[in-house]
């Protein structure tokens, strides 16, 4: 099962969630993060956190939701912003967890 957290940016709760999702997943399910506009950088604060926490950050990276390399079953859009925007790709429908922007609180 291939889970896609999706914000605008990809540089802070999208990379979390991706990240968190990976180290906690059972076998079989696998996350991935983009953004509709992304930043082209990950907050460090964002990758110090999952460090300290001891979760891998390999493969973390800002990148745009049009350069995934597969299909999500499931697409979860951490942003109310990302939720309402339309995407050329086939995403299907999105569940929208709207988290608060975390990038200016650390």
């Amino acid at each position: 099962m291939n889970v896609l957290f999706l914000c605008t940016g990809n540089s802070c709760r999208s990379i979390l969630a991706e990240a968190t999702f990976n180290h906690l997943a059972p076998e079989g399910w696998h996350s991935m993060s983009a953004g509709s506009h992304p930043t082209g950088h990950v907050h460090p604060r964002s990758l110090a956190l999952l460090q300290h926490e001891g979760i891998s950050t390999i493969g973390c990276y800002s990148k745009s939701w049009e350069s995934l390399p597969l299909v999500p079953d499931i697409v979860i859009s951490v942003c109310g912003y990302a939720a309402n925007e339309t995407c050329r790709g086939p995403l299907g429908k999105r569940n929208l967890w709207s988290l608060p922007f975390l990038q200016h609180r650390f």
